[in-house]
């Protein structure tokens, strides 16, 4: 787990310095589909489609079309996108109340990148485009946090309470908001909402430690992702791998 605290650490250290105005995917979209995305608007940006009246209405009916292929409707999104024109930005908004499942999220994307592209043109900022597999919320990325008990053991009906106590007090006080906690028997799985710069590491140890005031029970160790949230199956191979290490 220490090296995915690096990794997160790596994460957050990237903002640092960076001034300009933050953009965030707040969809869950995941990972893969945004690469794929991108992939595609930086071929369609250099062979710079069309953009007059005639292929205005080329690409509209190509989108109502249901027999059109999937990947070329991608493009024109992703053109559409690129373009730098604010009507290509309006028909973005039209496709995205009316778009298939098979395109919402590309949709979602594309929408996005053609609201950075026009506030590159009008505006001197800079212009920061955030996106993560869970997503965000008003300008808060959304994270998935695993803590582990202590050495495995079953929590105690007041160490519960410590945790359910200690953590919705101390995020708030940090504008992180919980959209969810939870405590099973022998961790704590929790969704996050917390702003750029907020360290979040910094916060999750310092609340660690003041549970632990009351009988040193949780973990020192534990998992930050913002990929997506982990299924039982993950969470039980993680801290099987854990409990491997110990053992060596």
């Amino acid at each position: 787990m220490k090296e995915e605290k690096d990794v997160f650490k790596k994460f957050q250290d990237s903002f640092k310095g960076v001034e300009g105005h933050y953009h965030i995917l707040e969809q869950r979209i995941p990972v893969e589909v945004q690469m794929e995305y991108f992939r595609v608007s930086a071929q369609v940006a250099k062979e710079k489609w069309p953009m007059d009246d005639e292929a205005y209405e080329h690409y509209v009916a190509t989108m109502q079309n249901d027999e059109a292929m999937l990947s070329y409707k991608k493009r024109i999104l992703a053109a559409l996108a690129t373009s730098k024109q604010v009507r290509a930005y309006r028909l973005l908004e039209k496709f995205i109340v009316v778009a298939p499942e098979d395109l919402r999220d590309w949709t979602a994307i594309a929408l996005m990148e053609g609201r950075i592209q026009l506030e590159s043109e009008l505006s001197e900022e800079k212009q920061i485009y955030i996106s993560t597999g869970l997503g965000g919320k008003e300008g808060k990325l959304r994270f998935f946090v695993l803590l582990g008990s202590k050495g495995g053991m079953p929590f105690q009906d007041y160490q519960k309470k410590t945790i359910e106590r200690e953590f919705s007090y101390a995020l708030p006080l940090h504008d992180c908001e919980i959209e969810r906690l939870t405590v099973k028997e022998h961790h704590v799985e929790m969704l996050l909402l917390v702003p750029v710069l907020e360290n979040l590491k910094d916060r999750l140890d310092e609340i660690v430690h003041e549970c632990n005031l009351y009988g040193n029970f949780l973990s020192l160790s534990y998992t930050i992702t913002n990929v997506k949230e982990l299924s039982a199956e993950e969470i039980e191979e993680i801290f099987r791998k854990e409990d491997e290490k110990k053992v060596k």
